[in-house]
């Protein structure tokens, strides 16, 4: 049995959920999410909870039910309280700026790097060095803040390079002299 999936999905004061047949779909004081779910997926609501079953004992049926479980709290606690990656950039000369709809990153190389930013997400750029990208869809943050990161992704000998703030870069040691 799942465990994950056999957990209720609370609804906190001020989202509200409706499902139509396989369509849910979340609201809150962030925003609006909608997800379709596996058609194998039952999924039921009272007044301040979702549940998820699954019809069978099949792995098919095992793996879809916490999935469905884990993406429906996705979409409750972002449109509750949203979702945030931060990034820094070491190195020298290493900067970020916003023009418009466009996140410009100077990076070492020979040009800068533009990148739009996608329709709900929210990129700031704090004192040229620190990226803070947000928005209330998980998925879509973390991947755009991947691709920001995949930019200069941090070496292990001088650490320079784009990292998440809470990420640590193993330093790996340089030739030695003989």
């Amino acid at each position: 049995m799942s465990r994950i999936g056999n957990k209720p999905i609370t609804l906190p004061q001020g989202v509200t959920a409706s499902i139509e047949g396989h369509k849910v779909t979340v609201k809150g004081p962030k925003g609006e999410l909608t997800m379709t779910a596996h058609e194998s997926m039952l999924l039921k609501q009272d007044d301040e909870a979702i549940y998820v079953e699954r019809p069978g004992d099949t792995k098919t049926d095992r793996t879809l039910h916490g999935t469905t479980r884990s993406l429906l709290v996705n979409m409750v606690q972002g449109v509750h309280d949203g979702y945030t990656k931060k990034l820094k950039m070491v190195g020298v000369g290493y900067r970020a700026q916003m023009r418009g709809k466009q996140l410009i990153i100077n990076a070492g190389y020979s040009q800068p790097v533009e990148m739009t930013i996608p329709e709900g997400i929210n990129v700031e750029v704090i004192k040229n060095t620190s990226i803070t990208v947000s928005g209330i869809d998980k998925q879509r943050v973390g991947e755009f803040a991947a691709n920001v990161r995949a930019v200069r992704k941090p070496e292990p000998y001088l650490g320079k390079g784009i990292r998440y703030t809470d990420e640590q870069v193993r330093r790996k040691e340089g030739k030695t002299a003989k």
